[in-house]
């Protein structure tokens, strides 16, 4: 018997006897005192063991709001799990998402636990889901819906639910999902530990974080609805929209993180150039790998659509976001 049992069993015991005491009868005690213990229990109910996959809904601002979980095969076994919060890109879904970045075979194999959200659906004729992360993109901005506060909430929710460490709890994000993830880090970083984005730029018109967020940025130099130089796109929600270039966006962050060296090139050849901002808070750093081949996709992983550019094979966006990760201390 478990510590947790015998505290279970003591207390159980206790009540019964104090309930006999007063004249009722002994299985009428039993019931009630099961019912008053079962009745205290606030904390909710752990999902059966055995069960990975989890599908959810939350009502943020009277809006339904869904989400996947995955958990990794040593859930039930182990404690103290990192959360990696993947968002998809503008017109994308959390299945989508999850289907073509292939990040449930890295947590699995990782041991770490991964959620999609979705982003709201739009008006349009294809529902296209967009993220409002602060200039970008289309309905979700159009409509001012408050994806910081659902991202917040939903955090809350999982982490009552499941064994997450609330300091390991990550952010990474596909194009608009990317630009969510910035958002999330200027915004939430009271409960975002590190972010990793991925073909995109920052586009909040301010940004005051509570502590220094580590980030991870990955671009390649042929995306055209993301050009890392800067300039206007042509994604979705990037049309005419002009974008801040990827090396400004990681200065800023650099001086909000109190980084004192940087930006270093690690490495530049046929491949990608890896820059890295070091000497940061609390020894954190800013790291940007930029390849040479890929174009406007996940690195490592499919197509995001049938029309989307390839993926570099150059690196891999999973591999090096989990090694980002996990050197992360708070």
């Amino acid at each position: 018997m478990t510590a947790q049992s015998y505290e279970f069993f003591k207390l159980f015991s206790i009540l019964t006897v104090k309930i006999q005491t007063a004249t009722m009868k002994p299985t009428i005690a039993v019931v009630l005192a099961a019912f008053i213990l079962l009745s205290s229990c606030k904390k909710t109910v752990p999902p059966a063991d055995g069960i990975y996959r989890f599908s959810g809904t939350l009502t943020v601002d009277g809006l339904q709001r869904t989400y996947m979980l995955n958990l990794p095969p040593n859930y039930y076994d182990s404690s103290n799990f990192a959360l990696v919060i993947a968002m998809h890109g503008g017109g994308g879904s959390a299945t989508q998402f999850e289907a073509t970045n292939k990040l449930t075979d890295k947590a699995n194999t990782a041991h770490f636990a991964v959620v999609y959200p979705n982003g709201v659906e739009g008006d349009g004729l294809l529902k296209a889901r967009t993220w409002n992360a602060g200039s970008c993109c289309d309905y979700a901005v159009r409509q001012n819906i408050n994806d910081v506060k659902f991202i917040s909430v939903l955090i809350d929710t999982l982490l009552s639910k499941y064994k997450i460490n609330s300091k390991k709890v990550f952010a990474t994000g596909h194009s608009n999902g990317g630009m969510m993830s910035y958002r999330l880090a200027c915004e939430l970083s009271d409960k975002i530990a590190g972010i990793a984005p991925n073909a995109c730029t920052m586009v909040v018109s301010s940004c005051n974080p509570s502590k220094p967020v580590p980030v991870l940025h990955m671009h390649s130099v042929n995306d055209q609805n993301v050009p890392y130089k800067g300039g206007y796109g042509n994604g979705t929600g990037t049309t005419g929209l002009w974008l801040a270039p990827v090396d400004s966006v990681l200065t800023v962050w650099a001086s909000k993180n109190t980084c004192a060296i940087g930006p270093t090139v690690i490495t530049n050849d046929s491949k990608f150039k890896y820059t890295k901002w070091s000497s940061c808070n609390k020894n954190n750093t800013i790291d940007y790998y930029l390849t040479t081949d890929g174009g406007h996709a996940w690195p490592g992983g499919l197509k995001g659509s049938a029309i989307g550019d390839d993926p570099s094979t150059f690196i891999n966006a999973n591999d090096l976001l989990w090694e980002f990760f996990s050197k992360i201390v708070n």
